[in-house]
């Protein structure tokens, strides 16, 4: 298994589960991104922070902290 930070530009996974805890974990939550969920990755800036995906037709920007804790397939 891999994070969501791992994952490459174009492409589109599942979300398995999420690592994080507490505050963290619900805000990535309240961001739509849940088990089961599809996400695209649109692109990502220079340094690889932050990371724009599109999750259940919106988009989202992400840290590279927050992605570390999406686990996808």
């Amino acid at each position: 298994m891999k994070t969501l930070k791992e994952v490459s530009c174009g492409n589109a996974v599942k979300v398995v589960r999420l690592a994080g805890e507490g505050p963290v974990r619900r805000r990535i939550m309240d961001m739509g991104i849940t088990k089961g969920t599809e996400v695209y990755v649109r692109k990502a800036a220079p340094f690889g922070d932050p990371v724009e995906v599109t999750v259940r037709g919106y988009e989202l920007s992400l840290r590279k902290a927050d992605a570390e804790m999406i686990i996808v397939e």
